[in-house]
């Protein structure tokens, strides 16, 4: 499988997919910061403009993981819209649950630590990752993340508030 997979900035033409893989993904997963019909409000038409915003910014990334063909995984990366905030940005992460353990987030993530790098402008990655998500840690750790502070009630889900960690990764 994993010579099936390739690894590429996301296009205009991506959005129809897209838009499946996003309400797939919301259903499977209390990890992420928007549940199932959430990400569905977006039209292809919106997300197309999402998508090409993105490829045009110098500072922000949308990758996506394709398997056969299909959209099986995705990292999103946003850098600061202000010249003091445009060297640093946070970024998400998803990948299908069937798709899951198999290296998918490792590559996404190498891929765009090394386009940080390259960039010349991005100079630390952020991430909120929720306290209870063992593996995403685990992940982000063995690149070089590194712990900087929790935030507590950052996620309300189904009436229970969930801690995040905020983690960082200096790039320079």
């Amino acid at each position: 499988m994993e010579n099936n997979i390739i690894i590429r900035e996301t296009v205009k033409d991506d959005a129809p997919e897209m838009l499946t893989y996003l309400g797939q993904i919301g259903t499977e997963t209390d990890f992420l910061t928007f549940r199932f019909g959430e990400e569905l409000q977006l039209s292809t038409a919106k997300l197309e403009q999402s998508i090409e915003s993105i490829y045009n910014r110098k500072n922000a990334l949308n990758l996506v993981a394709k398997c056969d063909g299909k959209i099986i995984g995705n990292l999103k990366f946003s850098g600061g819209t202000k010249t003091r905030t445009a060297h640093t940005g946070e970024f998400g992460i998803t990948v299908l649950k069937d798709y899951g353990g198999k290296g998918i987030g490792t590559r996404l993530l190498s891929k765009f630590i090394e386009w940080s790098r390259d960039s010349k402008l991005i100079r630390k990655i952020n991430l909120r990752v929720r306290t209870d998500n063992e593996k995403a840690i685990h992940l982000y750790k063995k690149f070089g993340f590194v712990e900087e502070g929790i935030i507590k009630r950052d996620f309300l889900i189904n009436e229970v508030f969930y801690d995040s960690i905020a983690m960082g990764l200096l790039i320079d």
